[in-house]
């Protein structure tokens, strides 16, 4: 055993150990659709008539999103109910109550020079103040300050933090960073209060949130008269603990609310989706997964099993890390994980087709000198399409929020453990297997000691896919315009959680299966109403918009399944996917995409990089439209399929390109056309062995997942026959119209 081996063998077994501990001990969160969670209404309290409303609502809901992911809760979802009131549903939760907590606090922070010392606590010789601005509240130790107006607040913080200060021996602190003229400010703040003498209570300044003095230090000695604090930086010290002065700095961060609120119910609510659903799904996932690993054990025979295990080891690294991060998994967060299994299979594919074709060009190779040279050779593949994937991710994860944001996380967690998977686990395992004398005298065992049946029929042929580019590129245009037309003539049916829709709460008397209520709802003509349980009589449906009609039909559904049922609320829910979340999702997408064409510019050529986000945009639109023909809904789950097509397209046109860039490398005088030709030959079988593997699990999600997932699995599946064919015929022909335009 090499030196290498070892190592390779030791990191694999380190990163499988590591990861089956954590996911026997650390337990993985769950989201609202499979395990319930709690729910809290929030209700505005306007102190001006004219903040009243529909509009100052939906801005508290923004900030309260902000909260929400502060709190490090992942997949919560946020909605207007009525005009006037929130609904915040989290799951798997700890502590509700500190929840309630921090989303209703108002938040509205404030710093002022002290004026003067009113009085100890209860004595009110002192009179109120006159001047404008100036207030009396009392500091931490229970006296009165009378303060000056505010002359900085919240909209003058960049950032605060939680820190430990070990060396002052403060303990918890928070630390407040100023932006921009708040700097400024802040330097004149502490300036005019650095004049006053030592002692002085207007050499304080306080620093107030919600009407509270939270702290009210002097300045400094050492800071000069009228210059102040430079820097645009200061500390809120007091008596924290750790969660205290977390809590404090995601208030700050946050920033206040536009209108306070009020917390009037908190409670406990079921699952939105039936214990039927989830089981079905779960099913489906397992019989698709063992599908494609049969597929990968009888093309690749027994370096296909060895990858089903690398597979096996690739889907326990991924849970463990989402684990260990406290990721909330949702259904189609879920589907979308074992999807990854199945599209994970594509850097093994590439190693060991790769493999194949060193085998066949050399005379009398061993296994292993043919696998390690097939690894060498899928390195650059491997990185480039893994690379541009963690871009798209990284800035999803920066840029966007809630369950964009949530995906950005889980597809990062993904490629890392795929390429974990493919580089470290399979090759250690394939080493191994292929040092073993009996492989070396049948070593066709191995499965890559053969070209295999679709090359071979490739090679025979001579096809010249790229002699007419202009043909393929009239397909995808007409294909484009008949999406595109689909979504002019059909429109776009957008789900609840981006319209909006009807909650209507019922009591019952008598406790009532979820499952029995949506079931009768969708028999009634209502497929995506959403069901909930809370408490032991209490029913909770969600809806698109209804008319009073189809809300009568509702009512007399639930009524059928108990005898009895009394409206609670009946009221108009704004959407959960708000414009805030819906404008940063697109901005870290356009951004993404950015950054993805930079990239394989600078890897390729810009070219390649403008023909393979060309053909990203391609699937986008034909996806979208052949939704808008088929009348199915844009909603969040639709959301998270258009995004995995995003990167699954993306990979595709890079593997092409790599292999036009390794042959045009060898042989500079032929014809562009000519080496595009052979790349799209040469990296076919690697194209429909992948998309076989990913095919297999979609097609169990789409036919024994049942209704939840029968819309996100066709998504993918209609994406990656779309993604499949363009990297193919609108990516790569573009590429050869583009270089012969270039050329002239």
């Amino acid at each position: 055993m090499t030196r290498a081996l070892r190592i390779r063998a030791l990191l694999a077994l380190a990163a499988v150990a590591l990861a089956l501990y954590v996911a026997l001990t650390v337990p993985v969160h769950l989201g609202l659709d499979l395990r319930g969670g709690t729910q809290i209404v929030l209700e505005t309290r306007p102190t001006d008539p004219a903040d009243a409303g529909a509009e100052a609502t939906d801005r508290t809901l923004e900030v309260l999103r902000g909260r929400v992911d502060a709190l490090g809760v992942a997949e919560p979802t946020l909605a207007r109910s009525g005009s006037d009131r929130i609904v915040v549903e989290l799951p798997g939760v700890q502590e509700p109550a500190e929840a309630a907590d921090v989303l209703g606090r108002t938040a509205r922070l404030t710093f002022h020079q002290v004026v003067a010392t009113a009085g100890a606590t209860g004595d009110t010789a002192e009179p109120l103040p006159k001047r404008p601005g100036e207030q009396v509240l009392s500091d931490e130790s229970g006296r009165h300050l009378r303060l000056g107006a505010a002359s900085l607040t919240g909209k003058d913080v960049k950032e605060a933090a939680a820190r430990f200060d070990q060396q002052g021996g403060a303990g918890w602190q928070v630390a407040v960073d100023f932006a921009g003229s708040g700097r400024d400010g802040w330097a004149r703040l502490t300036g005019r209060a650095a004049c006053q003498p030592m002692g002085d209570p207007a050499r304080r300044v306080a620093i107030v949130l919600d009407d509270k003095i939270i702290s009210s230090p002097q300045v400094d000695p050492a800071v000069g008269c009228g210059s102040g604090i430079s820097g645009g930086s200061t500390q809120i010290t007091g008596s924290f603990d750790a969660a205290e002065a977390e809590q404090l700095a995601l208030l700050i961060n946050g920033g206040a609310l536009p209108v306070p609120v009020e917390t009037v119910e908190q409670r406990t609510v079921g699952p939105t989706l039936g214990a039927e659903a989830i089981t079905a799904s779960a099913r489906a996932a397992a019989v698709g997964t063992a599908i494609t690993a049969l597929f990968i054990i009888v093309v690749y025979r027994l370096m296909g099993a060895l990858a089903a295990v690398a597979l096996a080891c690739y889907g326990l690294i991924s849970y463990a890390a989402l684990a260990a991060l406290g990721a909330t998994l949702t259904l189609p967060g879920l589907a979308g994980f074992v999807l990854a299994i199945g599209m994970a299979v594509d850097a093994n594919v590439l190693v060991f087709e790769r493999a194949r074709e060193v085998y066949a060009a050399r005379d009398r190779p061993s296994p292993r000198s043919s696998l390690t040279a097939g690894f060498r050779g899928a390195l650059s593949a491997i990185a480039d399409s893994n690379i541009t994937t963690l871009i798209a991710a990284g800035l999803l994860f920066l840029l966007a929020s809630g369950p964009v944001r949530g995906f950005g996380v889980t597809l990062g967690i993904g490629v890392l453990a795929s390429m974990l998977s493919a580089l470290v686990i399979t090759r250690a395992l394939a080493d191994l297997a292929a040092s073993r004398r009996r492989l070396r005298t049948r070593p066709r065992l191995t499965g890559i000691a053969h070209t295999g049946a679709l090359r071979d029929r490739l090679t025979r042929a001579g096809l010249r896919p790229m002699r007419r580019p202009r043909r393929w590129l009239a397909v995808s245009a007409t294909v484009l315009v008949l999406a595109a037309s689909g979504i002019a003539v059909r429109g776009l049916g957008f789900g609840v959680e981006f319209t909006g829709g009807r909650l209507i709460e019922y009591t019952t008397g008598t406790p009532v299966d979820p499952d029995r209520a949506r079931g009768a709802l969708a028999d009634a003509g209502f497929p995506r109403a959403v069901v909930q349980s809370s408490g032991e009589d209490r029913l909770t449906v969600r809806t698109d918009r209804l008319t009073d009609a189809q809300a009568a039909t509702v009512t007399r559904t639930v009524t059928s399944l108990t005898g009895h049922a009394d409206k609670l609320r009946d009221e108009a829910i704004g959407p959960s996917l708000g414009k805030e979340l819906r404008r940063s999702a697109l901005v870290a997408l356009a951004v993404a995409l950015g950054a993805q064409l930079l990239y394989l510019a600078a890897r390729f050529r810009w070219l390649f990089g403008t023909s393979a986000v060309a053909a990203l945009a391609h699937d986008v639109v034909v996806l979208v439209g052949v939704f808008a023909w088929l009348g199915k809904p844009i909603d969040g789950v639709f959301l998270a399929a258009l995004l995995t097509v995003i990167g699954y397209s993306v990979n595709d046109s890079v593997v092409v390109f790599d292999r036009v860039r390794e042959l045009r490398r060898r042989d500079r005088t032929a014809p562009f056309a000519t080496v595009a030709d052979r790349a799209l030959l040469q990296t076919l079988p690697r194209t429909v062995n992948t998309g076989m593997g990913a095919a297999f699990i979609l097609t169990a999600l789409a036919v024994l997942g049942g209704d939840t997932l029968s819309d996100f699995a066709l998504a993918l599946l209609i994406g990656l026959g779309v993604g499949t064919y363009s990297s193919m015929f609108t990516a790569t022909p573009l590429a050869v119209e583009l270089h012969g335009r270039t050329a002239r």
